[in-house]
């Protein structure tokens, strides 16, 4: 009687342990932590785009975002060393984009132009010259601020082109009084030279005309 006891009692140990263990193992099952979902961010949309070429290099360019500031890209193919993209933070939107070989050395310069957010609609000119086929540079632009002749009854409203070598900045005039919205007077237009600088090449006022 008692050999049976103690078989009765063992068989209930083996069978609460195994109940015991496949109770743990469902529990372990169940807290199991699925792995996390993954989003991509949406691209920002794609406000302007534009591809130049000249002299067998080429800069594909695109502008991106909505808003007062703006990711400007710069892709350049054709060069030696450097074709790393370029890639910056613009304030207003980009308007056009044009190329031209400027300093007449048989590489081209890239010209970009923005204007500000807001009614004021102030011109900027971001610009890269390609160093002897190899890389490229950026070149400085100076504000209008900085020539007195040139910034005086300037309020923005700025229009750029290029006209064979010379950069070509054209703006109305405001006189005293006037609304940003009726300039009275007449058209300046500022005419640009690039020259090499100390440091680097830059673009410095050749001629300004009144009209």
């Amino acid at each position: 009687m008692r050999y049976f006891k103690t078989i009765l009692i063992s068989a209930f140990v083996i069978i609460h342990f195994n109940a015991c263990k496949q109770e743990k193992t469902e529990i372990s099952e169940t807290e199991i932590i699925p792995e996390a979902e993954t989003f991509t961010e949406a691209e920002p949309k794609l406000v302007f785009q534009k591809s130049l070429s000249l002299q067998d290099i080429t800069f594909d360019i695109e502008a991106r975002g909505e808003g007062s500031i703006i990711q400007l890209s710069i892709q350049p193919e054709g060069l030696e060393i450097d074709n790393q993209k370029i890639i910056l933070e613009v304030e207003g939107q980009v308007v056009n984009a044009e190329i031209e070989d400027l300093n007449s050395d048989g590489f081209p310069e890239i010209l970009i132009y923005s204007i500000s957010a807001g009614s004021g609609s102030y011109g900027n000119v971001i610009g890269y010259s390609v160093n002897n086929g190899k890389s490229v540079s950026q070149i400085y632009f100076p504000e209008i601020s900085e020539d007195k002749e040139a910034s005086k009854g300037y309020m923005g409203h700025d229009e750029f082109t290029i006209v064979e070598t010379t950069l070509v900045r054209r703006f109305p005039i405001y006189n005293e009084g006037d609304s940003n919205s009726n300039p009275t007077g007449g058209t300046r237009q500022v005419q640009y030279k690039m020259k090499n600088g100390e440091s680097s090449r830059q673009f410095i006022i050749d001629k300004i005309i009144e009209f």
